[in-house]
């Protein structure tokens, strides 16, 4: 599989190649499949073609495990790129700013929800009423009141269901925003677009590497960030969707 960008940016489909190549390096522990790099170069990668099919619940189960282990990987710090890659990170076509930060909450309310909050906000996505709660949210997180105990996880950082394919073999991540975020923000982002056999995934994670109590309550806090970002560029029903996810925020 090809795929092409002749606008693509400075280091945006290498971005992916390491993205894909640190994920991967859990594979050999038992972590998640990912797909092979053929060749990368400016504005072309190849990749494995995956031949997809229906997944099972024992292939959804399987997968969340081996996610786990993907996660347990580890990351230098909230926000790290991948080891070894020093240039730009994206998700989608939109930048995703890099950090070094050893709160979560920091770090995820300043580069993961308000670069992406001012966007649409200035793309009318976002309006003057809804604003204000998002906004009360998002200092909630910055505050480092909801931070835990978890270390920085190697997460796959776009997980919605259309980068998580499925073949003979079980689950394959593809096209990665990988960086070190919280384990629970890959899992709200299969929640929120719709994985298949999602109950049987996170049973299958929860008996490979426990989710600390209460984790279903703050899925619409890791969905900040992905509803920002839609928000951003797919129209006012993805701020309406934020400013839900900023109200079950703040009850928290």
């Amino acid at each position: 599989m090809v795929k092409e960008r002749a606008d693509a940016p400075a280091g945006f489909f290498e971005a992916e190649a390491a993205g894909l190549r640190w994920l991967g390096e859990a594979e050999t522990d038992g972590g998640a499949r990912v797909v092979r790099v053929a060749s990368v170069r400016p504005g072309r990668i190849e990749l494995e073609r995956i031949r997809e099919s229906r997944p099972t619940p024992d292939d959804a189960r399987r997968f969340g495990a081996a996610l786990a282990v993907t996660h347990a990987a580890g990351a230098d710090a909230f926000g790290a790129p991948p080891d070894g890659w020093d240039g730009p990170l994206f998700i989608g076509k939109r930048p995703l700013p890099v950090a070094r930060e050893s709160s979560w909450g920091r770090f995820y309310a300043r580069d993961r929800v308000l670069p992406y909050l001012r966007t649409a906000v200035d793309a009318g996505s976002v309006t003057s009423a809804q604003l204000p709660v998002i906004q009360e949210a998002v200092d909630r997180v910055a505050s480092g009141e909801l931070d835990d105990d978890e270390p920085p996880a190697r997460i796959h950082g776009d997980l919605w269901a259309g980068n998580l394919l499925w073949d003979a073999r079980g689950g394959v991540l593809i096209d990665p925003a990988a960086h070190g975020g919280h384990r629970e923000t890959d899992l709200a982002m299969l929640a929120l677009f719709g994985a298949p056999h999602l109950d049987e995934l996170t049973a299958g994670y929860d008996e490979a590497r426990p989710l600390r109590a209460g984790w279903q309550e703050r899925t619409p806090l890791h969905q900040l960030h992905p509803l920002a970002v839609h928000a951003a560029g797919h129209g006012p029903s993805y701020g309406r969707a934020l400013t839900d996810a900023a109200r079950a925020t703040i009850a928290l």
